[in-house]
């Protein structure tokens, strides 16, 4: 170990009394990169563009934030906002192999630094921040060692070529994780360092919107893995306190906890601990759970990723078998990865709410692959793996059937696609959830499977327009028949009327002219015997950048196939076929 480093940072940090967390949660430190996946990408930042994960922006380059496209924005509305920004679907996996260099830099200063996501980790400041002499220093420090990782081991990599722009480095140290990303997120000047027993106060002016950070454990409960995921359940419940009238943070803690959980359950529970400056749930120290750590020896040695992978699958689901039991669920693993030339490669992965297996299994794959683009890769194979228990917290359970719980035809294909996921990564097997809203393509989601709430409730109806449906009316929503096939993305057309002008639609909803002629991108002419239509569609005009206004038309084509087309912004789109 280096002079500069500090051996006690994990003893220290990682295992306190259950009464010291109840009293006040861990002094830590965050450090973000700003929109990590357009610098992991290479993209010029001169480039309009936006790197899309699951529908919705999760990063965008400067020139694309500068024509009014914001994360969190759903790919058409962005698309929408400015014409000219290329869409670029998020791999995680590279964005988490441009990031090892940065953790392996952040690992010289304290040997505890635990990977959030790409382009976030954490770690505790109790040793480190007595070493460098304070924490502002410590968190100077840290601001520096990125910079310095960037320039020498990203940048030149990822934009070969091109003028590099260093990307805007954030640093917070706080009393808790939720408020130390947040103080990251806010910091001005890039660093930010909350006083101690001060967080409470810092919190109370924060916008509700702070609840669904990765920071928060409620952007854990359902969607994606990994900052900028979808918190469906999360937004969910920022949307009933606003419309509660609440505003800020300070406005949810100075409500009582009870009422919160009376009318929210956990997830009110934990909104009020955290914005009052606590931790949602006590942790437990790894030393209050049995069988700390799984390992398995790799004979032979194997020097495929998918190899390894599919090993740490099996060991991961022992883990979280064995710590179900005793009702635990992990948020910090340590991974320890050997090869036959004993080269060691250790790294503590943490999660915003509760590690699955898949979720493990990617920390692994994403661990080897930025271990063989190191300097330091290793010579020989891989050999030896370790999964090892950081941190668990009390797991909440989950609620089983009326009926009962999993079949074991249930459990048997849960293994089966859990397998295949490993093979083909986490988002390549997705499951269909019924969802809501206005236009059909609301009404199916895929998500990947192993995603909370991926799967349809018992007792679902089969057919959103089912007579019997318990979800609550839409007015304005087209009744039977459905279309048969909905477009994930819809197909830009170009319709005419039969002098070959561009049809459009009037503020009162009424048809230039009569369609007559469709053209598509591939340059095929279809001809239009039959229409019906418009049917407007004007919703979420409440909400400030979430309007959406549409003209519905279903046309016939002279070879017989039915659509169900819109116009939005001025421009044609078909959103789905009839069978």
């Amino acid at each position: 170990m280096s002079d500069g480093t500090i051996g006690d940072g994990a003893v220290s940090d990682g295992t306190i009394s259950n009464s010291a967390v109840e009293d006040r949660p861990l002094r830590m430190l965050a450090v973000e990169i700003a929109h990590w996946s357009v610098t992991a990408a290479g993209i010029d930042p001169t480039t309009p563009a936006a790197v899309v994960f699951a529908g919705r922006v999760t990063a965008v380059t400067p020139a694309a934030s500068a024509a009014g496209v914001m994360t969190g924005m759903r790919r058409r509305q962005a698309q929408s906002q400015c014409p000219a920004v290329e869409a670029i679907e998020r791999d995680l996996d590279l964005d988490a192999r441009r990031f090892a260099p940065v953790v392996a830099a952040l690992e010289e200063l304290t040997p505890r630094v635990e990977v959030l996501a790409p382009g976030c980790c954490v770690f505790g400041t109790r040793a480190p921040s007595r070493y460098y002499g304070g924490d502002e220093a410590l968190a100077e420090l840290v601001a520096r060692t990125v910079t310095r990782a960037l320039a020498s081991d990203v940048l030149e990599v990822s934009l070969a070529g091109t003028p590099a722009a260093m990307p805007e480095i954030r640093v917070g140290i706080a009393d808790g994780l939720f408020a130390a990303g947040l103080a990251a997120r806010v910091a001005p000047g890039g660093v930010l360092v909350v006083p101690a027993s001060a967080s409470a106060g810092f919190l109370s002016q924060l916008s509700l919107h702070a609840l669904t950070e990765p920071f928060s454990p409620l952007a854990g409960t359902a969607g994606p893995r990994g900052v900028g995921a979808s918190s469906t359940a999360g937004e969910e419940l920022v949307d009933v306190l606003k419309r509660l009238g609440l505003r800020t943070l300070g406005d949810v803690a100075a409500l009582r906890s009870a009422d919160l959980a009376g009318r929210f359950g956990t997830q009110g529970e934990w909104a009020h601990r955290l914005a009052s400056g606590g931790d949602p749930r006590v942790s437990q120290p790894g030393v209050a759970a049995p069988d700390l750590c799984v390992d398995a020896e790799i004979d032979p040695p194997a020097d495929r990723v998918d190899t390894v992978a599919f090993t740490a699958k099996s060991l991961a689901d022992r883990l979280d078998a064995d710590l179900a039991r005793c009702g635990h669920a992990l948020v910090c693993v340590q991974v320890s990865i050997e090869t036959e030339n004993s080269e060691t490669s250790n790294r503590f992965w943490r999660h915003g709410f509760r590690f699955s297996p898949a979720d493990v299994t990617d920390r692994v794959r994403w661990q080897l692959d930025g271990w063989r683009q190191d300097r330091n890769r290793p010579s020989g194979r891989i050999s030896f793996i370790r999964l090892a228990v950081a941190q668990t917290v009390p797991d909440e359970g989950r609620q089983l059937g009326f009926w009962g719980g999993q079949t074991e035809t249930d459990e048997r294909a849960e293994r089966a696609l859990g397998r295949v996921q490993t093979l083909v990564g986490f988002d390549g097997v997705t499951v269909g959830r019924l969802g809501s809203g206005r236009r059909f393509a609301d009404l199916e989601q895929r998500l990947p499977f192993g995603t909370a709430g991926a799967s349809n409730p018992a007792g679902s109806p089969a057919s959103p327009t089912s007579p019997a449906s318990p979800m609550p009316p839409w007015p304005g929503r087209l009744g039977a028949p459905v279309p048969a096939l909905v477009l994930f993305e819809p197909e830009l057309l170009v319709v005419l009327d039969a002098d070959g002008e561009p049809v459009g639609v009037s503020g009162r909803g009424e048809a230039s002219a009569p369609p007559a002629e469709l053209r598509r991108a591939n340059g095929r002419i279809s001809r239009i015997t039959a229409w019906a239509g418009p049917w407007l569609l004007d919703e979420r005009w409440w909400v400030r950048g979430a309007r959406r206004r549409q003209a519905r038309f279903q046309l016939v084509l002279d070879d017989g196939t039915a659509h169900l087309c819109a116009v939005e912004g001025g421009r044609w789109q078909r959103e789905a076929t009839y069978d």
